[in-house]
């Protein structure tokens, strides 16, 4: 199983959660994050924004699966080719999942 953490722009989580749910992948955990990356920030006139606004989606899928999620994503999450900001995508490798109502281990 691969966990898929995808920071992506405020304004497109929702387009990024809908082609989701149309893929066939409900389960997501979104969290409100702030962060910066390369850019450092954004600079508008005289001020300086060294936070910005992201929300971080988390959701974990079969091995087999991995791939379209992360066309599905990178296609909804995508403001323009070389658009700084858009965001990243992680994927790591889980080792066990349970359930905690039941306390049962997952395939």
């Amino acid at each position: 199983m691969q966990m898929i953490r995808a920071i992506v722009r405020p304004e497109k989580a929702s387009e990024v959660l809908a082609g989701l749910m149309a893929a066939g992948f409900p389960a997501v955990t979104k969290i409100s994050v702030y962060g910066r990356g390369k850019q450092r920030g954004l600079k508008v006139g005289e001020v300086h924004y060294d936070e910005l606004p992201k929300e971080l989606l988390m959701l974990v899928v079969p091995d087999h699966e991995r791939d379209l999620v992360l066309k599905t994503i990178l296609a909804a999450a995508r403001t323009g080719e070389g658009h700084f900001g858009d965001g990243k995508i992680f994927v790591s490798s889980v080792d066990e999942v349970y359930t905690i109502s039941s306390g049962v281990k997952e395939a």
